[in-house]
């Protein structure tokens, strides 16, 4: 059904259903409700590109993404994050667009967004620790949303985050009290923000015990199943290698779990490993019973979550900038156990 045809069929003409459809202030509520029903009843979608000519709106939300292969941008995370963005700008009619650009183009590619009014909002990915694309934005003028939170930054603007370094300090605290005095912690790159706060939170749980930590237990990368596996290897051939990994990607613990079985270890029995499960929908972590013990938190909710805060920001512009901290669970799996006397 188009437009024409929608109208018709309520005796109305079609600027008025128009208007009812875009908000318009001066069509009548009991109208506008008669319009919708009529519309979501028949299946009606508007053409978003002629609605845009109409209204001078673009009705599209953009995600700018650097191309640099050392960035957690290229983690499969992504997609699940914007599976759920995707879902609440479809049920508010609006489009999604993905510009892919190289690291040092993204600010001009910003600036020309703004400028053409190609889009009405941003959600920035991957927030670093020194984050510019905020005050830019703000410059700009352009809502946005940040998925994450940029530690050395002090103005007010929205976020959707994890509660990362109490998630980390938890499961640190886990494996202390199984009795793991080494524990190896492989992080992400220590350029983002995330992994700046699960160090935190790791450091907090061993400084609370009155524990040191050795920095060969410590690594920061892109978060890969290679580096995982690279660096459990490099650590479990170590005099003094750990019993227990604490891990920062699913991806990156299936490393940790190749190296371990490679070198002959039974996961929960000789070393233990917690990890940070997204809940990915191609990756699960196991059924009944988690395969890991995991700090677990959706990022496909995130991505809801942080499109309805944006699309809440383009409605009213003057609205109060918001947060959402998110609470991680912490799940018990079968990689866990008490530390080995032997190990």
């Amino acid at each position: 059904m188009n437009l024409k045809q929608l109208a018709d069929s309520l005796g109305l003409s079609q600027t008025t259903v128009s208007r009812a459809l875009n908000g318009y202030p001066e069509v009548s509520e009991g109208t506008r409700k008669l319009v919708e029903r009529a519309a979501e009843q028949n299946s009606y979608r508007p053409n978003t590109r002629a609605r845009s000519l109409a209204t001078g709106r673009t009705q599209t939300i953009g995600h700018v993404i650097p191309i640099s292969t050392k960035h957690e941008m290229m983690n499969p995370v992504f997609s699940d994050f914007i599976a759920g963005a995707g879902e609440a700008y479809s049920n508010a009619g609006y489009d999604m667009m993905l510009t892919i650009v190289p690291d040092d183009a993204e600010s001009s590619t910003y600036r020309a967004l703004a400028l053409r009014k190609t889009v009405e909002g941003i959600v920035i990915h991957g927030p670093r620790n020194d984050e510019r694309r905020i005050g830019l934005l703000q410059e700009l003028g352009m809502p946005f949303v940040v998925h994450g939170r940029a530690s050395d930054e002090d103005s007010n603007y929205s976020w959707v985050d994890v509660n990362n370094r109490r998630a980390f300090k938890r499961a640190t605290e886990l494996l202390l009290d199984l009795g793991h005095t080494r524990i190896a912690l492989i992080n992400g790159l220590p350029t983002m923000d995330f992994a700046r706060r699960r160090q935190q939170g790791f450091d907090a749980a061993h400084a609370e015990r009155g524990l040191a930590i050795n920095p060969n237990w410590l690594r920061n990368d892109e978060m890969t199943e290679h580096y995982g596996y690279q660096a459990a290897m490099d650590m479990l051939a170590a005099k003094d290698a750990p019993t227990a990994f604490l891990v920062s990607s699913m991806i990156s613990t299936i490393g940790v779990r190749r190296a371990l079985e490679e070198n002959g270890l039974t996961v929960g029995k000789d070393v233990s490993i917690i990890t940070h499960d997204d809940a990915l929908s191609y990756l699960g972590n196991g059924r009944d019973v988690p395969i890991f013990t995991a700090t677990r938190s959706s990022v496909r909710e995130a991505g809801r979550i942080a499109a309805t805060l944006l699309l809440d920001l383009i409605k009213d512009p003057n609205r109060t900038p918001r947060q959402v901290l998110l609470e991680a669970e912490l799940m018990l799996g079968n990689s866990t156990g008490p530390a080995r006397p032997d190990r």
